[in-house]
């Protein structure tokens, strides 16, 4: 069972980066996305104020700029680096981007083509600084934010091996939340105890390999219980359930920082007429979204038949957002089932399906399954029960 991404894939993503950098006529590159870089390095960190980077030298040498605090951190979880470079601290004496000039310049970024994810780090958590085109003057700088969110985009066969991990503990931590989903018991009481016990049964199987690098197993109802429901992103009320409440879910695990989804519309003991009708056109939404995910068509004819069908009963109006995303080490990644996304489908993508109604007054209606393209169609790697009799909570 894998639990983690090879060192051999990680060298292999390095070189396609250099090889895209090569065919964008660029010498060299600064990443700041940490999300990018431990797709790169193998590195997981948490950034905070303190500036972290990735860069590759006009030589393809691969570096690591750090904080002191998180030197041997790097050291010893990255893949595949010539070079980990640190400061003391931020803001310091010397700020760290003089630090990171020094190191730009020994590696030899002075008068070359830079491809950069971003001219600066940025943080919610403090940070000011300097632009690196600041830096580094009389120096040529081009974006890059697309390159490594494209290489993202088609998933291996041990990327998809992690997500189907995932899947099965977001299927246990979401059967234990219908489970304890009671009249008369508080969304944080139960949302608590199935996260804990699936995470727990997760923790106990796979074993001491096992790195979230993300969230443990979990499931959820982000508040979206009766009536909020209908708020496509509510927030969490500590609501009490009771009976004939609509439940739109959430559960998944980061295995090795790869997550899936997997989200239900349940119902507590009982349904009403009008609950099952929104039910049934949630549902049909999902199925004609699935019948038209197709390798070679672009992402907005899965959208354009959604909304036809959305059209044609009336229910347009119902609707607040697109079909669904790509996901992988982000729970919402690019490209999306939207109109204006005419991204091609291809063998090895990764998306949620997620078309949704919400009807204030009556609730929410959606139900989300991660889903893989193939050569032929599509294949499904959540596998809860969607059908509305299995969704009463008792």
């Amino acid at each position: 069972m894998r639990l983690s991404i090879s060192n051999s894939e990680i060298m292999a993503r390095q070189d396609r980066f250099w090889e895209k950098l090569q065919q964008q006529g660029l010498d060299c590159a600064i990443l700041f996305s940490p999300t990018d870089i431990f797709y790169l390095t193998g590195f997981y960190f948490s950034p905070t104020e303190r500036p972290i980077a990735f860069f590759m030298d006009p030589n393809q040498k691969t570096h690591l700029f750090v904080p002191y605090l998180e030197k041997e951190h790097a050291e010893d979880f990255s893949v595949q680096i010539s070079d980990v470079h640190s400061y003391p601290e931020y803001p310091g004496i010397k700020h760290p981007m003089e630090y990171f000039k020094n190191e730009l310049m020994a590696a030899g970024f002075q008068g070359k083509r830079i491809g950069a994810d971003s001219l600066s780090y940025g943080s919610p958590a403090g940070y000011r600084g300097p632009s690196i085109d600041q830096l580094v003057e009389g120096t040529e700088f081009q974006s890059i934010k697309d390159i490594v969110p494209e290489l993202r985009m088609i998933k291996s066969s041990e990327e998809i091996e992690l997500m189907n991990e995932s899947c099965r503990w977001g299927n246990l931590a979401h059967r234990l939340l219908q489970k304890y989903s009671k009249s008369g018991i508080s969304e944080l009481e139960i949302t608590s105890r199935a996260s804990t016990e699936s995470t727990l049964a997760m923790i106990e199987t796979l074993g001491p390999d096992y790195k979230p690098h993300g969230e443990t197993a979990f499931a959820l109802f982000r508040g979206q219980i009766g009536e909020m429901s209908a708020y496509p992103h509510a927030v969490t009320q500590n609501a009490i359930l009771k009976r004939g409440d609509t439940l739109v879910t959430a559960s998944a695990a980061s295995i090795w920082g790869y997550k899936s989804e997997l989200e239900r519309t349940m119902f507590v003991e009982e349904v009403s007429k009008e609950q099952e009708k929104y039910f049934q056109y949630m549902l049909e939404a999902q199925n004609i979204a699935f019948q038209h995910i197709k390798p070679g068509k672009p992402l907005s004819y899965v959208e354009e038949a959604v909304q036809m069908y959305f059209k044609d009963n009336n229910i347009t109006h119902l609707t607040r957002h697109h079909t669904g995303h790509a996901i992988g080490l982000l729970f919402h990644e690019s490209p999306f089932f939207d109109l204006g996304d005419h991204t091609i489908m291809e063998p090895g993508m990764v998306f949620t399906v997620e078309p949704g109604i919400y009807v204030k007054g009556v609730g929410g209606f959606r139900h989300s399954d991660t889903v893989l393209i193939t050569e032929n169609g599509m294949e499904m790697l959540t596998y809860y029960p969607r059908d509305i009799g299995s969704l009463i909570c008792n």
